[in-house]
């Protein structure tokens, strides 16, 4: 019997033994806190909407350095931020379609002008009801189906009167970018046109107006650069903001 409650004893002591080292290893890794920090930032990013002030989501003036053609320095001011609202009439019928598997929570948007003012873009920051894995998935269903290229799923511009994007209607959309964020409940997009109102026929995504040797008349003025210029910069503001607040609550 002795050497049997050795034998039982001493698997004991080796299992106790194997489960402190899995944890301890986990903890040195920083797995278990890494998982928790990107909870944590996750929901820290569903809920900035209602929390952060507009200038820090929306800054007054955004600074665009190489962001323009050929490598040129950009500045871009802000002339409205639209009220908070729903989606409701915020999309054309197929993008919001294509966007309701991730529901709407809120809708934050603000136009800016270039320093010419010649040039308006609406830049947009969509909170969605989605969990991480839904926001994966509707991800990977843009990029792979080439939704975010598709003129009929461009964004809808935001047009203050007074201002000088008050002509900044559908007929204006000149460009445009979207990108479903893989870590954070947020789709962010921009969309440019002319200030002056003209109507644009042929539009096409930035990506394509940022292209060497683009020769469209929204490609030449560089709206394309404007369109991804601040919609890039708005999101790097969110990811920031994110970070400091995951860092403040943890």
């Amino acid at each position: 019997m002795r050497p049997r409650a050795a034998a039982a004893a001493a698997c004991v002591v080796l299992g106790l033994g194997l489960i402190g080292g899995a944890a301890t290893g986990s903890w040195l890794t920083g797995e278990s806190d890494a998982a928790g920090s990107s909870r944590n930032a996750y929901v820290e990013a569903g809920e900035l909407w209602h929390s952060v002030p507009v200038d820090e989501l929306f800054p007054r003036s955004i600074k665009g350095e190489g962001a323009g053609p050929g490598g040129a320095d950009r500045t871009w001011n802000r002339v409205a931020v639209a009220p908070d609202s729903t989606c409701k009439d915020a999309f054309d019928p197929l993008l919001r379609k294509a966007l309701a598997p991730a529901g709407c929570l809120r809708l934050l948007r603000a136009t800016y002008t270039d320093a010419t003012r010649s040039h308006v873009t609406t830049v947009g920051l969509l909170f969605t009801k989605a969990d991480a894995e839904a926001m994966r998935a509707l991800r990977t269903r843009f990029t792979e189906e080439g939704l975010d290229a598709r003129p009929d799923l461009m964004p809808r511009p935001y047009a203050a009167e007074g201002t000088v994007a008050g002509d900044f209607g559908d007929l204006q959309r000149a460009t445009w970018t979207l990108s479903v964020l893989p870590d954070a409940p947020v789709i962010a997009y921009a969309v440019s046109g002319f200030a002056d109102g003209r109507a644009v026929t042929d539009p096409e995504p930035a990506a394509e107006a940022m292209k060497a040797g683009a020769t469209s008349a929204p490609a030449q003025a560089g709206l394309g650069n404007d369109a991804k210029g601040i919609a890039d910069r708005v999101e790097r503001g969110l990811r920031k903001t994110v970070t400091a607040a995951t860092e403040k609550s943890s």
